[in-house]
């Protein structure tokens, strides 16, 4: 028997009688209804289906109006005085109207009539609340599920998923728990979270043994759900019990309780809902509970919760590959920047130290409420494309050649050396020219001439030499790349001019012209070339940035890792884009950038200049329009260029 029909089998029919008359007539036919006289407090009883038999117009009243429109009575008039009904019963639903002496059978059938007619109408009600409920929980099933497909975020996911169990099941209090393997591959249940609408819960998570001493743990193994009407009462069959630390510390009451496992689309149990008393649909205000307001958990509940435990798993098993999609392409971008990094050791960390310091203003920016900046928000996904951004700024130097990356000073060590071992054979062959002339002299003048002017060949060896290292000393310091003035372009072109004889005969300069050329850079230790080089690196980051096919959440992170070099004013790399051109991530970037690179650990062509110098160079920048000085006096004021002082890449 179902509880539709089961409700029906138990409710009381009640036959209430105007007419004192009626009501003994009835109870002398052995009907099978309860027979009473009409009272005012007939329609006290809103479990029973009542029949009203009226026999003058006094039955008419509102009482009995109210009884029969909320399908709690039905009312058979009979009369056998009058073929019309009184005035008094305009209006009010009438089961049955007899005229003229009642007959027995015919007053029996038609309250028969009327119960039954109660009945249907009552069932029909039930059924319509079925359905109206059947329909509000397919709603919320499916605003849960769309719910825990939107979240991503797994902490937050465990938390939804435990409150729509609790609220979908109107479960006073809750726990879920996670499969998961411990360092050496076991698997283990862990404790992850706890609600409880009476109690206050102090709660750490736990681990649990992966086997069918516990609730939990029974649910993980056989992949069965468990109902208890009373966990104080569990029957033989189950291996496990029921742990009352909790019920002890805080004098509550556990009693019903349901635990399903949510199942991956493998089939694989991955975690367990737990509930716990299930309250009535009429429970009392939230407070401490007592058993009169805990009952079973019904099998529409149990339907339920599988079912949210099914969309749960789901919800869970992809929040999972994100994270693994996402620390996976967070261990390709690391990777990356690292084999960048690996071709210039000098440059170690910068990239990261970057992305630190963008980050750290953007939140900042975030934060400001000032005029230029309280417009502006990042949300989460936009800072992490600001990270990715930055860690992949300098992505393109991959496409740069390692010699150009890596130069250090004007000339490239080969050159230097090529140039030192042409000044060394220089010194020889000046040793050699005087050695002949004093070889000569001997020959043509004779032992003691030659004796007499040895000091004066000698001193003369010394001064050709000591010019040629003098030259040699002041090529070494031309090639540092510092700022280089224009006395020492004459003077090197002196010297570039100045010859000597090699080892064919031939006489040769001492430095050819593209050495010269490079030794004469004014700034820096690049030429022309070599910078146009170095600056394609932006274009390289570009090129192979759109390779990567970006979500849509972070399609952005190509433009705004290639105008790190842009210039307020348009007179940056590589597009000469003006102020409102460059997106707000990259102005801070450059800001990072710049900062880094004057701070960070000396490299080959720079010394490391203190904090606030760097900031000092900054400020001018800022001052000549090239970049944010808005942003720069939010970067100084929050301090955040100290963030990365004593830290390691991250």
């Amino acid at each position: 028997m179902n509880e539709t029909a089961a409700s029906e089998a138990t409710e009381r029919q009640l036959v209430y009688c105007q007419s004192a008359e009626v009501a003994r007539w009835l109870e002398r036919e052995n009907v099978p209804w309860t027979v009473a006289p009409l009272s005012n407090s007939f329609s006290s009883d809103t479990s029973a289906l009542i029949v009203i038999v009226g026999s003058n117009a006094a039955i008419f009243s509102s009482q009995v109006r109210a009884a029969i429109e909320s399908d709690q009575a039905r009312l058979i008039y009979a009369s056998d005085v009058s073929p019309t009904l009184p005035a008094g019963a305009s209006g009010v639903p009438i089961s049955s109207f007899l005229i003229g002496p009642l007959r027995g059978e015919t007053l029996r059938n038609c309250i028969a009539s009327a119960f039954e007619d109660l009945a249907l109408r009552r069932r029909q009600a039930m059924l319509e609340e079925e359905l109206r409920r059947t329909r509000s929980e397919i709603d919320r099933l499916n605003e849960i599920g769309i719910a825990l497909s939107t979240q991503h975020d797994r902490e937050s996911l465990l938390n939804l998923i435990l409150r729509k169990s609790c609220e979908i099941t109107e479960s006073d209090a809750g726990s879920l728990y996670l499969v998961e393997e411990d360092n050496q591959g076991a698997k283990r249940l862990r404790f992850k979270i706890t609600r409880n609408n009476s109690v206050k819960i102090s709660f750490t998570e736990s681990v649990l043994p992966l086997d069918r001493s516990s609730v939990a743990g029974y649910v993980a193994v056989t992949g069965e759900e468990v109902q208890l009407a009373d966990v104080y009462q569990i029957p033989p069959s189950y291996p496990f019990d029921f742990n009352r630390m909790f019920d002890e510390e805080s004098g509550y009451r556990s009693r019903s309780m349901l635990a399903v496992p949510m199942k991956d689309p493998r089939g694989e149990v991955i975690g367990v809902v737990q509930l716990i008393n299930c309250q009535r649909e009429d429970h009392a205000p939230k407070r401490r509970l007592v058993d009169g307001h805990i009952v079973p958990f019904p099998e529409e509940c149990r339907a339920l919760l599988r079912s949210l435990a099914s969309q749960a798993a789901v919800a869970l098993e992809n929040t999972r590959l994100y994270e693994n999609i996402e620390n996976l392409f967070e261990g390709f971008v690391r990777a990356s920047v690292s084999a960048i990094e690996a071709r210039d050791p000098t440059t170690h960390g910068h990239s990261f130290r970057v992305a630190d310091l963008t980050i750290a203003l953007a939140e900042v920016v975030d934060r400001d409420e000032s005029h230029s900046f309280r417009d502006i928000r990042f949300s989460r996904t936009e800072m992490k494309e600001i990270r990715y951004a930055s860690l992949l700024h300098d992505f393109g130097k991959v496409g740069v050649r390692e010699e150009v990356l890596v130069k250090a000073k004007k000339l490239y060590p080969l050159q230097l050396e090529l140039v030192q071992e042409r000044f060394a054979y220089a010194r020889k062959a000046l040793e050699h020219e005087y050695s002949e002339r004093k070889l000569a002299y001997l020959l043509e003048k004779g032992r003691e001439e030659f004796l007499e002017r040895r000091t004066e060949f000698q001193k003369e060896l010394e001064e050709r030499i000591g010019e040629v290292d003098e030259l040699l000393t002041f090529i070494v310091r031309c090639n540092e790349p510092t700022v280089l003035h224009q006395a020492n372009f004459a003077k090197l072109s002196d010297f570039a001019a100045q010859e000597f004889v090699d080892g064919k005969g031939q006489r040769r300069s001492l430095l050819s012209p593209y050495e010269l050329t490079l030794l004469t850079i004014s700034r820096g230790n690049l030429d022309e070339a070599e910078r146009r080089e170095i600056e394609s690196h932006v274009d390289h980051t570009l090129n192979f940035l759109r390779q990567i096919p970006w979500t849509s959440e972070i399609k952005n992170i190509p433009t705004i890792a290639s105008a790190h070099h842009e210039k307020l004013d348009g007179t940056g790399y590589p597009n000469n884009l003006s102020a409102a051109e460059i997106p707000i991530q990259s102005k801070m970037m450059t800001i990072s950038d710049i900062y880094d690179a004057l701070s960070a650990t000396d490299r080959p062509y720079k010394k490391a200049i203190p904090s606030e110098m760097a900031l000092d160079i900054l400020f001018d920048e800022a001052r000549q329009g090239l970049i944010d000085r808005e942003l720069l006096t939010l970067f100084r004021e929050a301090e955040i260029f100290r963030l990365t002082s004593n830290r390691k890449p991250c």
